[in-house]
């Protein structure tokens, strides 16, 4: 089972469940006025908005925290500016590590990405030097026990999917689509009474490097230090480890 799906899947659960909430709001809250400053405030002409939105509610995100974090973007209420940033590098075992931030500080943020990929067995690179490992493409999880692979092909595939993946070790199918049709086919297999758990933008990694446990250990925790970062929006990278190790970091 490739790293990115998953870890897409154990992260996913951790959001839904995790006791940080009021961090995970404040996340969320920068990526949906970013998201309004950039395509403005009405979800239905602004796919990114609309996606991160969905995203919110998936957490139970007070629809108010959505609003006045809409509003911050537009410009309706006061709020701070903030940059994207992306930071490459390596973490344990040659690992690609591609860390998305929000910062209103640079020199701050990059310092301490920094830090924590020296703490914790990685290093930053140069730009570039692994974004040729990963593509940007929609990400959907469907249960299997909703729906029958061939019905769920059928939908997708038609509502403009580009591919679906069946792992049997799996209890969800992953269907990937470009990301301007994510919100369509996220649409189409829902209104086909068909349950999905995640849909989202991310990164899917072109090829992967197989770590040992004890990589695997100190990937998990480097991974989860990122992700605890305030700045820090989404943390990709191409490893594959055993799957004990994997839910062990979970």
């Amino acid at each position: 089972m490739s790293g990115h799906s998953k870890w897409a899947q154990i992260k996913h659960k951790k959001a839904i469940t995790d006791v940080k909430k009021g961090k995970a709001f404040s996340k969320l809250a920068k990526e949906i006025s970013v998201a309004a400053r950039l395509g403005g405030g009405d979800p239905a002409g602004n796919p990114r908005l609309k996606t991160v939105i969905e995203k919110a509610k998936e957490v139970n995100m007070p629809s108010e925290n959505i609003k006045r974090a809409i509003q911050k973007g537009t410009g309706e209420l006061p709020g701070s500016s903030y940059e994207e940033m992306t930071y490459e590098g390596y973490g344990p075992g040659g690992a690609a590590i591609l860390i998305e931030t929000l910062t209103d500080n640079k020199n701050r943020t990059v310092s301490e990405i920094r830090h924590l990929m020296s703490k914790y067995h990685g290093a930053l690179g140069e730009t570039g030097c692994v974004a040729w490992i990963f593509e940007k493409r929609g990400y959907i999880l469907a249960g299997k026990k909703t729906v029958d692979e061939d019905t769920l092909m059928s939908v997708a595939l038609e509502a403009g999917a580009l591919d679906m993946k069946n792992d049997p070790r799996e209890d969800s199918y992953e269907i990937i689509t470009a990301p301007e049709d994510l919100a369509g086919v996220n649409e189409a297999i829902r209104k086909s009474g068909i349950e999905t758990s995640l849909s989202e933008v991310t990164m899917l990694p072109k090829n992967y490097i197989t770590l040992d446990a004890r990589q695997g250990e100190q990937m998990g925790r480097l991974i989860e230090a990122l992700e605890d970062h305030d700045d820090v929006q989404n943390v990709y990278s191409n490893f594959d480890m055993p799957e004990e190790v994997l839910e062990k970091s979970s």
